[in-house]
């Protein structure tokens, strides 16, 4: 069977979709993932096929204010709608589409009559149980809760009018609205597996059917990639070290995240491992080591802590290695995930981006490397990770949908 993966946006969430695609390769599947320029190497290196998306999300990662964002988002998939057409000029018998790229690839499917699903990395369909994950507030109680979620669908929905309109004119197909188009995949009950762990998230009850929770899809790395020599080398030379690194957030920010990581680190009396990022961190000293990009399979499990954006991949990345976090959230999704982490316990309360000091990091850096509780929380929620097996079961629910429809 021929599968295309379409998923679009920062590193984040692009990069678990090499693990699930690698996984339906092992069954035996033509597996091929479209995605921006940027992310091909990640792709090749899964042993998937790369198809190119346009668009680029490199230079969009600063935009932290909601209206920036959403002309920010607006513009990103517009570009992306102009080139989607491609994707499928190779052919494929089941379009897989993330939570980025679904309204677009709706279409796509339409016009091509290929069966789809959607494979998110996030819950974002309305429900009682939590407020919408891009609002990142408290709980407004389950009608409020449900309300808020049906209006940031709406808000959602209008970030892609424009280029659903494109796109629909160049597949030659009647005019539909984006939300008009959203409630016509909720009345079929559209199938959607999700890629997150029910420790962070449990599948809400209210929810309709044909929304799963399969547990996390992990970045692929291969059997025998390893940590770089200087890394293993500054492992090896003390006790554990704490982690400091925002992804692909913070970009400009990187003087001053990098001055307050090394204060709060000797504040604390730890060493620490500062990953550049899109911020472009930086610290030099014999208790301090400055990487790029690295595994955090490999290297999560050998930290004392992890200090991070609360990006959902990054959230679960820490809880599956059973190592407590400081989550600092920047923007989008990212406090939800941040919330999420401390009411399992395996966090300290998140300190808002801008709120970030020194001070308040070298006090939450204290209590969650010395209160075993923190770090007894991270290991349960290992442990219930370690047993989802979310790509396996992600295989099992596709193959199942497939001789549905075949």
């Amino acid at each position: 069977m021929r599968i295309l993966i379409a998923a679009a946006g920062s590193r984040g969430d692009v990069a678990p979709y090499t693990g699930l695609g690698a996984e339906l390769r092992r069954a035996g599947n033509e597996v091929a993932l479209a995605t921006t320029e940027t992310f091909a190497p990640l792709v090749r290196d899964a042993g998937l096929q790369f198809r190119s998306l346009p668009a680029d999300p490199r230079g969009r990662d600063g935009v932290t204010g909601k209206r920036e964002l959403m002309r920010s988002a607006a513009a990103f998939v517009t570009e992306l709608g102009q080139g989607f057409t491609d994707t499928l000029a190779d052919g494929a018998d089941l379009l897989l589409l993330s939570t980025t790229t679904a309204p677009l690839g709706w279409h796509l499917a339409e016009a091509t009559g290929t069966p789809s699903a959607g494979v998110y990395l996030q819950p974002t369909a309305p429900t009682g149980d939590f407020p919408p994950v891009v609002t990142g507030s408290r709980s407004l109680g389950r009608p409020a809760n449900r309300m808020a979620g049906r209006f940031a669908i709406r808000m959602a929905d209008r970030v892609y009018e424009q280029a659903v309109a494109k796109l629909r004119h160049r597949l030659q197909l009647p005019p539909v609205s984006a939300s008009a188009m959203r409630r016509r995949q909720e009345r079929v009950n559209w199938p959607v597996l999700h890629g997150f762990s029910t420790a962070l998230v449990p599948r809400p009850s209210d929810w309709r059917s044909g929304l799963e929770v399969m547990g996390n899809w992990w970045p692929h790395h291969g059997a025998s990639e390893r940590l770089p020599t200087q890394l293993e080398d500054f492992l090896r030379a003390g006790p554990r070290p704490v982690f400091i690194g925002f992804g692909s957030m913070a970009a400009g920010d990187g003087e001053r995240l990098s001055d307050i990581a090394v204060r709060a680190l000797r504040r604390a009396g730890l060493r620490g491992i500062l990953q550049a990022g899109s911020a472009g961190l930086a610290a030099d000293g014999d208790d301090l080591l400055t990487i790029g990009d690295v595994s955090h399979a490999l290297l999560f499990p050998r930290l004392a802590a992890v200090v991070h954006h609360a990006g959902a991949g990054t959230s679960a990345a820490a809880v599956r290695a059973g190592v407590p976090a400081v989550p600092v959230p920047v923007t989008a999704d990212q406090p939800f995930w941040a919330g999420r982490l401390a009411a399992l316990d395996a966090a300290t309360d998140p300190i808002p981006f801008r709120a970030l000091t020194a001070e308040r990091l070298a006090d939450s850096l204290a209590r969650v490397v010395k209160q075993h509780a923190y770090t007894r929380a991270a290991a349960r929620g290992a442990h219930h990770m370690a047993v989802e097996d979310g790509a396996g079961q992600a295989l099992k629910a596709i193959q199942q949908l497939m001789r549905f429809n075949y």
